[in-house]
């Protein structure tokens, strides 16, 4: 070969190897400036979604101006001052009514004593095959010959008017 020939080819490879080092440069400026425009659209997404909220807040102020306007103005409604604040329990104590006639007496919660447990699984008591105890027995008889209207009281208010220990002498029987 040639000599003229030997330095075209040096010359076409030096060229080739131009073409792909400006190819290589440019993809990754095109990458570059995609990944610019992705996080110029994220702040852009990011600032729709403060603006939305921000509205949101703004009418949600303005509303409750003119809630604040409709309460006072429609219904006489205010703000509680400071003298209407109670300091413990008993100012709030003092300020209930007492209780109308024939109202139910307040339901009031006790633990009953119910002796030594002899079966602690949950199931024990309906599983077992053995007859309710002779003083069960007795004490629902009782109850039930002691208290008919209580036991036939249909009402919510019938049934927590009911003495606690009616209550817990049922209990007692149903076991």
């Amino acid at each position: 070969m040639s000599r003229t020939s030997r330095v075209r080819q040096i010359g076409w490879l030096l060229l080739l190897g131009a073409c792909v080092a400006l190819f290589l440069a440019l993809t990754f400026q095109v990458n570059a400036v995609k990944s610019d425009v992705r996080l110029i659209e994220r702040q852009i997404i990011a600032a729709e979604r403060s603006k939305l909220m921000l509205e949101t807040e703004f009418q949600t102020r303005a509303s409750q101006q003119q809630l604040a306007a409709w309460n006072q103005v429609e219904f006489g409604y205010n703000a509680p001052r400071a003298d209407q604040y109670v300091e413990h329990e008993r100012q709030l104590a003092a300020l209930g009514t007492p209780r109308g006639l024939g109202a139910p007496q307040p339901i009031r919660v006790a633990k009953a004593d119910t002796g030594p447990v002899e079966d602690d699984s949950l199931f024990g008591d309906w599983m077992s095959d053995d007859e309710p105890s002779e003083g069960g027995q007795a004490l629902a008889v009782a109850v039930v010959e002691s208290q008919p209207a209580e036991r036939l009281a249909t009402s919510l208010a019938q049934r927590l008017a009911r003495p606690a220990s009616a209550s817990v002498a049922m209990a007692e029987a149903a076991r």
